[in-house]
């Protein structure tokens, strides 16, 4: 800028901005392949954004760090959290999916690739938490799958 104009070389920056954007949605629209996979792409980064929010929710998603550094350290641990929320929903995804396996239950390709960690239903963020760990989670081993029908689970 200069004098509150643009100059000759901001004008020109722009232009080449608006022919790369233009570009780009010329070929989006022609390319259905490269639309199908934006369309899947886009619910999978709406689910993680969501996941992150409701980690933050006691904040209700606000910053309120006064320095920007603390504000990266807060955005860099909630990161850290939903790394390991979905670390963790991965794992026992997959023990999940290897158990109906070997029960005999027709496990579907068409049927994984809808599957996605990033969800929140099964994660208590609200409540009494237990510190102590079962035997076989000491042992390495993932805790049992919840069972309804089990009597130990009726309350």
């Amino acid at each position: 800028h200069r004098a509150g104009r643009t100059s000759t070389l901001g004008r020109a920056i722009g232009e080449i901005g608006r022919l790369e954007k233009t570009l780009f949605l010329l070929s989006w629209v022609d390319d259905e392949t490269y639309r199908r996979r934006t369309f899947t792409q886009l619910p999978r980064i709406e689910h993680r954004h969501r996941l992150a929010n409701t980690i933050r929710f006691g904040r209700k998603g606000k910053m309120y760090q006064a320095y920007r550094e603390r504000q990266e350290d807060q955005l860099n641990a909630l990161g850290l959290v939903l790394n390991v929320v979905v670390l963790w929903t991965t794992r026992y995804m997959n023990a999940a999916l290897d158990y109906l396996r070997e029960t005999g239950f027709d496990v579907r390709e068409e049927d994984l690739e809808r599957l996605s960690p990033l969800v929140s239903q099964h994660i208590n963020f609200v409540g009494k938490y237990h510190f102590s760990l079962a035997e076989e989670v000491k042992r390495g081993k993932l805790r049992p799958f919840y069972n309804p029908s089990d009597p130990a689970n009726i309350v």
